[in-house]
């Protein structure tokens, strides 16, 4: 019997359930994977996770080749098409058994449920398995069959529901005795990859992934709690965009800190379970996506913040996009995210906060970009950041508490060093004066006037907040 995974969002061989079914017979095996480059364009995914996911399939296909399994990666434009490639190959391999991981976004999951119809008229069976978290979406819901809107709640029945057996990754399958024969399939060279701009500041791959996991468990890990917020440092994984292509599991992550805390989630080292539990947020975030579909929509989470006046001023948008706010911490970290396609998680929550508490610009403007530039662009999780930074989202920060950006740069870059580096304008700087310039000093350096006066413009925020609260306006 011929069987073949369906790669996704899942892109290796250590810790794949779907790979470990397809391998469990003693037939053929093949991969399949459909670079879907119109879909992802509509999904908003940039240039340069697109690159990240080209070269992460080309690293994917040299594991698999070590294990006799060839990877068949088809260019193609949607989901749609996807499928009608998903059947030709599956009559010209004679595969009779497709498995994949599951996806929880909502175009993914409407995806399945008509490839899974188009297969079984072919007397093909589809069976999908949880390989994005590690426990699945609706294991975890509230005493009314409800998912949890609570970060705290869902993590403290999500720990209920763990046990040793759950963490342990699965091994990567043995090799197969043989490769299928020649004649049936050959696999695509990723040639079209050289379509999309290189990164050269992120190597794909698994064995990168691992390696930065093991650099981050080894040297940084037991301060992550303490430093994680300074951006300068750089104490935190590193790991997301490995994640967000499924490089690297979540589960391995998890396995790999609790090795490294003697098993311990509320106890040892209080960097490891910081990390832990941001992992954890991770899963709040992807079992929301998943039993939500309205997220997918572009829909608040919060019934009352749906109909928020947002502002959609273009040039207000382009400044922020641009890091020509006039706030060098909010700058440095915008010119950060459009240099190297990532941006520190601390300065994640200042630029959205910023954006939408300062400049109150619709979240969606915001989310929007940041998809479009990162390369550990991932739905769940943006959405969930942005909508907490916005108060409209699950468990998200309330209205009325806004980052001061001035503070947040004093705090976290207290010596200016990354606003140095990000804010070339400013290295000039040396003194305390870098978190919010003089406009003497601003007119000499050529750096921009704030775009907006911070007291002034989080009080009408939190007015507008308070009164749509109320249920005052029409």
């Amino acid at each position: 019997m011929t069987s073949a995974i369906w790669f996704r969002n899942d892109l290796r061989v250590l810790d794949n359930p779907a790979l470990i079914s397809a391998c469990k017979a003693e037939g053929n095996v093949y991969g399949f994977y459909f670079y879907t480059e119109d879909q992802f364009k509509q999904h908003g995914l940039g240039a340069t996770k697109l690159r990240f996911i080209l070269e992460s399939v080309a690293a994917l296909s040299e594991q698999l080749e070590q294990l006799n399994i060839p990877l068949i990666a088809v260019h193609c434009s949607d989901f749609d098409e996807s499928i009608e490639k998903l059947l030709e190959l599956c009559e010209k391999c004679s595969v009779k058994d497709v498995f994949a991981n599951m996806e929880v976004e909502l175009n993914e999951s409407v995806r399945d449920k008509k490839a899974h119809k188009e297969l079984s008229q072919r007397d093909i069976t589809l069976s999908v398995r949880n390989g994005q978290t590690l426990l699945s979406p609706g294991q975890v819901l509230t005493e009314k069959e409800e998912p949890y809107k609570v970060f705290t709640a869902f993590k403290r029945q999500w720990l209920k529901r763990i046990n040793d057996q759950s963490t342990k990754p699965l091994p990567a399958p043995k090799k197969r005795k043989k490769k299928p024969c020649k004649g049936t399939a050959t696999t695509t060279l990723l040639s079209w990859q050289q379509t999309q701009p290189s990164n050269e500041h992120w190597t794909a791959g698994s064995s990168q992934a691992y390696d930065n996991l093991d650099q981050f468990i080894e040297q940084q890990i037991d301060l992550y709690k303490e430093k994680r917020d300074y951006p300068a440092i750089g104490a935190t994984s590193q790991l997301s965009p490995y994640l967000a292509v499924g490089s690297i599991s979540v589960r391995a992550c998890i396995h790999n800190a609790l090795i490294a805390n003697q098993g311990q989630w509320d106890s040892g080292s209080q960097g490891i379970q910081t990390w832990l539990s941001e992992l954890i947020w991770r899963e709040f975030y992807k079992h929301l996506t998943a039993l939500t579909p309205d997220l997918c929509k572009g829909v608040s989470m919060q019934p009352k913040t749906r109909h928020l006046p947002w502002s959609h001023d273009s040039k207000l948008l382009t400044r922020w996009q641009q890091g020509e706010t006039g706030y060098p911490i909010v700058d440095a970290g915008m010119r950060q995210l459009n240099t190297l396609g990532w941006m520190h998680n601390r300065l994640r929550m200042v630029t959205a906060m910023f954006l939408t508490k300062h400049l109150f610009i619709d979240w969606r403007l915001g989310e929007a970009y940041f998809l479009e530039k990162l390369i550990d662009g991932d739905y769940s999780l943006n959405n969930g950041g942005w909508q907490w930074s916005a108060s409209t989202g699950a468990d998200a920060a309330p209205y009325f508490r806004i980052f001061n950006p001035t503070r947040q740069s004093e705090r976290f870059d207290p010596d200016g060093e990354f606003i140095r580096q990000w804010v070339p304008e400013l290295a000039s700087i040396k003194d305390k004066s870098i978190h919010n310039p003089s406009a003497k000093q601003r007119k000499q350096t050529d750096y921009a006037t704030p775009l907006v006066e911070h007291k002034t413009a989080t009080e009408k925020t939190k007015q507008i907040f308070k009164e749509y609260s109320s249920g005052e306006p029409a």
